[in-house]
């Protein structure tokens, strides 16, 4: 009786903190986890008049369908493929940026830089790919331009496959690289500076300071963000590949949220898009969990 007394003094004394708590609390509850309860549309035989309550069960029949579906699995292989791409790619060059950052020693230039890389995060993807078909086209993009003037044939950059998806990761690269590196550089300022300067004395390079003090010292942080990176592999943004895609490259433009899109808001197929949705995220999940794992096993903490 007298800890229930203490537990409600402790609530009084701090009342208006709590209430403070009550929007964020109403927040979550409201718009993430009531619609959750949308997830059964999946394992149901949909009817927008009859709603989801309304609607007959119907087990696997979706799942069975849509794994059936070699769209689906194209789909599928071409998430994976861009995703697996743009990490290639975007991950160590993130990194690589961050350190070349980090050794800059004019306070201004660094400060500009950093705005400059920032920048493209926040231009919307309409922007970026009205960029990029100026850039990439055949007829009169600023790239193929260059390259007929030089004697060679134009780059079929948004007309051939191989070069729609390198055209996609550079645009990718391009937007977010800024971004990436604000983690990384808050990891380097927590690097001890007599690290370094005991390394000076016994004579080590500055190549040496880096692969042996620098990057150990952020390793944690390192693994964390590929972990997290990874665990979105079935995951891609909806505007990139349906903005900077075309019939011409449907073969490698056609991912998951495009499919999704399709089937789910064309021809509204809401229980095969909710199917597709749940299976993206059980698959993000599984992949989460074994990248922990791995993690552990060679000596990280992991983030689960």
């Amino acid at each position: 009786m007298k800890d229930h007394r203490k537990l409600g003094a402790k609530i009084w004394n701090y009342r208006w903190l709590y209430l403070m708590l009550v929007p964020i609390l109403a927040y979550y509850v409201i718009f993430k986890y009531i619609p959750m309860y949308g997830v059964t549309i999946a394992f149901k035989d949909y009817n927008v008049f009859k709603g989801v309550l309304a609607s007959p069960w119907c087990g696997f029949k979706v799942f069975n369908k849509l794994f059936a579906n070699k769209n689906f699995w194209h789909a599928v292989r071409n998430t994976l493929i861009l995703n697996f791409a743009t990490l290639l790619v975007s991950f160590p060059l993130t990194i690589i940026v961050s350190l070349m950052l980090n050794e800059v020693r004019s306070a201004l230039f660094k400060r500009v830089t950093q705005s400059i890389l920032y920048l493209p995060h926040f231009i919307s993807w309409v922007v970026v790919a009205a960029i990029s078909v100026n850039m990439f086209s055949v007829t009169d993009g600023t790239i193929n331009m260059i390259v007929e003037r030089a004697g060679f044939k134009a780059i079929p950059f948004l007309s051939d496959n191989t070069w729609w998806v390198v055209t996609y990761v550079i645009c990718n690269v391009w937007k977010e690289i800024g971004w990436g590196t604000i983690i990384y550089l808050a990891a380097l300022t927590g690097v001890d500076e007599s690290l370094y300067e005991a390394a000076y004395l016994d004579g080590a390079t500055k190549f040496q300071r880096l692969i042996y003090i620098t990057l150990p010292s952020i390793k944690s942080v390192i693994v964390t963000m590929l972990i997290l990176q990874i665990s979105k592999m079935m995951t891609i943004g909806l505007e990139a590949p349906l903005l900077i895609g075309n019939k011409k490259v449907l073969g490698v433009s056609e991912v998951i949220s495009t499919y999704t899109y399709r089937i789910g808001i064309e021809r509204a197929k809401y229980s095969d898009s909710t199917a597709i949705g749940l299976f993206q995220s059980v698959f993000n999940i599984i992949v989460l969990v074994l990248a922990d794992k791995f993690a552990k096993l060679i000596g990280e903490d992991g983030i689960i």
